[in-house]
């Protein structure tokens, strides 16, 4: 029996996409792999439609570490209107209450205070968080509301950018699991007026440079010149993905056992702990591992090519 052909070429890497507003993450990394044409691709933690900014998309062995860059701290800058409430929290809602606007900037100011640090946080009916196996957003469109526990997040900076009423403009910098749109709705109810997202834009995940950036445009216009080599030239290597995990680099024989997917023994004179990213001694990157006292056990590793 022959083995079912590949819808694509093998591509390893991170590309950085400065996501277009109007389409959904899933609909614009389809195209961003059609352009690639990479067998395998995908996305790092759903922007809105209505966002737009930093999307990493990755392809082939490095969708194996996308869960690294969904759990990576993030930047936004978001604009909100005071005065409205959406269903959906943002613009692209339906407007559900409106309230006058009694708001100067130092109430603003006081206001910001409680959203700073470890909060929790009740996420929005319109995420894709799954109950009973559905996301929520397909029982937010049947106006069905779900019962949802507080979850704890980090604000790590909340900084104040500028405010002409009825807008107000903030940069944001938060753990994994935070909702921008809530945040905004409950900033809005402390205010005493309500509010939602008006724009929403990502200016980092992890410590990727927002210079490596390409906009949906310039990657079309490159993709039009039918030379795959320019956009390979694009990808940030794979080990990106988890830049932040202490190296390990392995010897012949280690690198041909965790190959393998072995444990294996090793001598620990960094007293490393918790996972490593493992590179043999020509700097290839392995994969990742989880150190166990003086052992290390591969998780998630990169299958080599023969």
């Amino acid at each position: 029996m022959s083995r079912p052909r590949k819808r694509g070429r093998d591509i390893d890497g991170v590309f950085l996409l400065d996501k277009p507003q109007g389409m959904s993450s899933n609909e614009i990394m389809q195209k961003v792999k059609r352009l690639f044409q990479a067998n395998k691709a995908g996305h790092t933690g759903a922007l809105d439609p209505l966002a737009t900014g930093m999307l990493p998309i990755c392809l082939g062995e490095a969708t194996k570490f996308s869960q690294f860059l969904l759990d990576a701290d993030k930047r936004y800058l978001v604009t909100a209107k005071l005065g409205e409430r959406t269903d959906t929290s943002d613009a692209d809602g339906l407007v559900v209450e409106t309230r006058a606007v009694n708001v100067e900037t130092p109430q603003i100011l006081t206001a910001l205070e409680q959203f700073r640090g470890d909060i929790l946080q009740v996420p929005t009916m319109f995420s894709a968080l799954k109950h009973q196996g559905k996301p929520l957003y397909e029982y937010a469109r049947q106006g069905i509301t779900v019962e949802r526990e507080a979850r704890p997040i980090t604000i790590f900076e909340l900084k104040f950018i500028e405010y002409h009423a009825p807008y107000l403009t903030l940069e944001v910098h938060c753990s994994k699991g935070t909702y921008i749109r809530t945040l905004v709705d409950d900033l809005g109810e402390v205010l005493g007026c309500g509010a939602h997202v008006t724009m929403l834009r990502r200016l980092a995940v992890a410590d990727y440079p927002i210079e490596a950036m390409m906009s949906w445009d310039e990657l079309q216009n490159l993709a039009a010149q039918q030379d795959l080599a320019l956009l390979d030239q694009h990808l940030l290597p794979t080990d990106t993905a988890v830049s932040k995990l202490p190296a390990l680099h392995l010897n012949e024989a280690q690198s041909r056992a965790i190959g393998f997917g072995q444990r294996v023994k090793f001598t620990n004179d960094q007293n490393l702990q918790g996972q490593v990213r493992l590179f043999s001694e020509e700097n290839l990157f392995l994969g990742v591992a989880l150190i166990d006292g003086y052992i290390i056990r591969p998780q998630r590793l990169i299958t080599q090519s023969a």
